[in-house]
Parts: structure tokens; C-alpha cells; sequence
């Protein structure tokens, strides 16, 4: 997410505004407190060195528009606190004592994310600050969903083990409707319905938890580390289908947490496949991943299973389509399995969301493969953990 927008108080600092339109139930002009403004502007220099690098403590000043009191200050909060640390001067251009450049302290710390959506196996990583992966485990999802917990705990212990460095929290990924307390409200999978999975593994792990719906999470991890645009909807196929949406670069997940769950939209009155929930042709039962490898392999030719992939690609435009029209998006991106999702399925997905939606405005959207691969949503996870603890995103 970017920084909120922010006024100038009389000292010179910026501090948090309540945006463009003020939240229903305050008034517009209640004053912003100077804890507020201080973590604000402690995420701000945060954000700034996190994406910018290192930097010295005037390129600070300039950059976030804080006074060089107050990046003094800030700065040697952050390096007592272990979060920033010195690297060293740049080299002198002229005379003056060279600057000294401060940067997050990427080399020392880690995070664990865990994705929890695989149907055979719960992935598990030690990330860096960055997103890059240092380590990883994985084990063999429970056969029993009264396992899961257990199973993600001991995963996350290995990982916390592995780390070698203080651990910065642990993000986790994991199907079903997520409120943003990481109560899972719906997991038919998991049998969990009201369970809130956050305080169970924060108990167990004694470390920051945080929990999300595995593709919002994975959306997290296209805008910050995979360079998305503001106004963005991540389709995620594998066992089931969901998306992750951002509009201007802040998640939408809607009144009820479930903004995104188009796995059991109707996408078509022709009838169709029968999908698990038992209704007539929801998208999941064209498009997850177990339905598309049974409909190929009941494909007599290479002709028939390219059929196989348009159909699948244009139910995913039909249910794509109001989507990107009423919210304007600007690009599409695809996670899952390469064989299946790029190709004639995507090609299919574009023309059809094309044919629905009016050609001048959205005649430009674009639909593209994730970079991230399998990896998507442990990064996602990361990037959690670091809007969470950093207010870094």
C-alpha cells in the first residue's frame, strides 16, 4: 500500500490525513495526535529506504519532506531498535565531510511465510526484507483437517530454526474468507468456519502472526515486489479459483472479507460442468486446476484440448469483465500453473473481456503470467509481515 496522504502540521512535519473523503463518523478536521504522526512518519522514512536503498540522512529529509530534526531523531530510533543500521559514506563530490548512508538492516532479519493452499502440500520459506527466499520446507498437507494446525506450527518452527537471524513475524496464506484479524470466517476445506487462526499460531509461535486469504496475500506480492500497477485483480487457479484485488495500490476485500471469491460466480446460462458446491456452472468447475486436467485428458486430440483451454479462458472473461468495468482496472494477472493458464486460455480470457467491455477505456487492460510462480504467496506473506510490523508495503 502507499503511504496515506498527508498535510503539514505547523513544526514542518507531514502527518496522516484521512484521505480525500473522511471516514463515516468523524468529523474532517479532528486533530491527528503526535503518537499517530510519529509512527506515520516512522513508516515513511521506513517506506522510503525500502524502496529508494540506502540513503543519507539530508537524502531523507528531501525525499520524505520530514525536517532533518526529525529524520535525526527517527534514525537513531530505527538503528537502537535494530531496524536501520549505517553502511559505510558515500564518496565525497566536493568538500565537507562525506555522508554517512543508513538502510534497513535487510542482512538481519528474516520472515517465515507459509502457504497453506496447496491441496497435497503446505509450503513453508525464510525470506529476507527484499522477498527472496533463503530457505524452504515442505510437508505433506493433513489428511485430517483437525491436523492443520499442528502441522503449520511444527512447519513454522522449522523455518523460525532455519532463520539464523531474529525473525521479523510470519505471514501465512491460507484458503477461505480472512477478516483482518486473521479469523477465518469460511475454509469448507479446512472445516473451519469462525476459527481464528492468527491467535492460535501467535500462541504457539510467540512471534507476530499474521493472516490472510492466500490470494490477497499473492497480490500483495505482485504490487510490491513484481512492479503491478495501482489498480490491479491477481487471479490465483489451483484448487479452487479466487482473486486478490488492489484499487489504487490499497486491498479491496469488501464488506463481508470475501471481495474476490468469483470461483462460484455462474458463467454461463448453457449449463455446463457440475461444480463441488452443486451448483451448474460456476467458474471453479471450468477453470481450478483438478477440473482442467480431467477435461485434457478426456480431449481425443491437441485440437479438442486446445478447445478445452478457450472455453475455460472465455468463462474467466465473462467473470472478469464486469469486474474490470466497474472498477476500471488496468491489468490482469495469472497464478497458477503456466501449462494450463498461458497460451490459449489467457489469449481467450483477453478477447473475450475485450468483446464485454467498451473498447475505448478498456480496450488496453492487459492479462499477463505472475513472475513469482509458486512462490507468490510466500512473498505475499512477507509483504504482510512488513506492512504489519514496518508499515512497509
Amino acid at each position: 500500500m502507499i503511504p496515506a496522504e498527508t498535510h503539514v502540521h505547523p513544526s514542518g512535519d507531514t502527518a496522516p490525513s484521512a484521505g480525500t473523503l473522511p471516514s463515516r463518523g468523524r468529523r474532517q478536521s479532528a486533530k491527528v495526535l503526535p503518537e499517530q504522526a510519529r509512527r506515520h512518519n516512522r513508516s515513511l522514512v521506513l517506506q522510503t529506504l525500502f524502496h529508494g536503498g540506502a540513503m543519507s540522512r539530508a537524502d531523507l529529509a528531501r525525499e520524505t519532506r520530514l525536517t532533518r530534526v526529525t529524520i535525526s531523531d527517527l534514525v537513531a530510533e530505527l538503528i537502537s531498535d535494530g531496524i536501520l543500521a549505517e553502511f559505510g559514506t558515500r564518496e565525497a563530490s566536493g568538500p565537507g565531510k562525506p555522508a554517512i548512508l543508513v538502510d534497513l538492516d535487510r542482512a538481519g532479519h528474516r520472515i517465515v511465510g507459509l502457504d497453506l493452499s496447496g491441496s497435497d502440500t503446505f509450503i513453508g520459506a525464510v525470506l529476507t526484507l527484499d522477498g527472496e527466499i533463503v530457505a524452504r520446507h515442505e510437508v505433506a498437507a493433513p489428511a485430517a483437517a483437525a491436523d492443520v494446525v499442528d502441522t503449520a506450527v511444527a512447519l513454522a518452527q522449522a523455518l523460525v530454526a532455519d532463520a539464523h537471524a531474529p525473525v521479523l513475524g510470519v505471514g501465512v496464506g491460507t484458503p477461505g474468507v480472512v477478516d483482518e484479524r486473521g479469523v477465518i470466517l469460511a475454509a469448507p476445506n479446512f472445516g473451519w468456519v469462525g476459527f481464528d487462526l492468527e491467535r492460535a499460531l501467535t500462541d504457539a509461535l510467540q512471534l507476530p502472526v499474521l493472516v490472510a486469504n492466500d490470494a490477497n496475500a499473492a497480490v500483495l506480492a505482485e504490487y510490491t515486489l513484481g512492479g503491478a500497477a495501482d489498480d490491479v485483480m491477481l487471479v490465483k487457479v489451483g484448487r479452487g479459483v479466487g482473486a486478490g484485488l488492489l484499487t489504487g495500490g490499497t486491498p479491496l476485500r469488501g464488506s463481508r472479507f470475501a471481495a474476490g471469491e468469483i470461483g462460484h460466480v455462474t458463467v454461463g446460462t448453457d449449463g455446463g460442468p457440475q461444480c463441488a458446491c452443486g451448483k451448474i456452472g460456476c467458474l471453479e468447475a471450468w477453470l481450478s486446476v483438478p477440473s482442467l486436467v480431467a477435461r485434457l485428458a478426456a480431449a481425443s486430440d491437441d485440437d479438442a484440448r486446445r478447445g478445452v483451454l478457450r472455453d475455460a479462458g472465455e468463462r474467466l472473461g465473462i467473470a472478469l469483465a464486469p469486474v474490470v468495468a466497474t472498477l476500471d482496472l488496468s491489468e490482469i494477472v495469472l497464478s497458477g500453473p503456466p501449462e494450463l493458464l498461458d497460451g490459449p486460455l489467457a489469449a481467450a480470457t483477453l478477447d473475450t473481456l475485450r468483446a464485454r467491455t467498451l473498447a475505448p477505456f478498456h480496450e488496453g487492460v492487459r492479462i499477463r503470467m505472475t513472475a513469482h510462480g509458486q512462490d507468490i504467496v510466500l512473498r505475499g506473506a512477507a509483504v504482510m509481515v512488513l506492512s504489519g510490523q514496518l508499515g512497509v508495503s
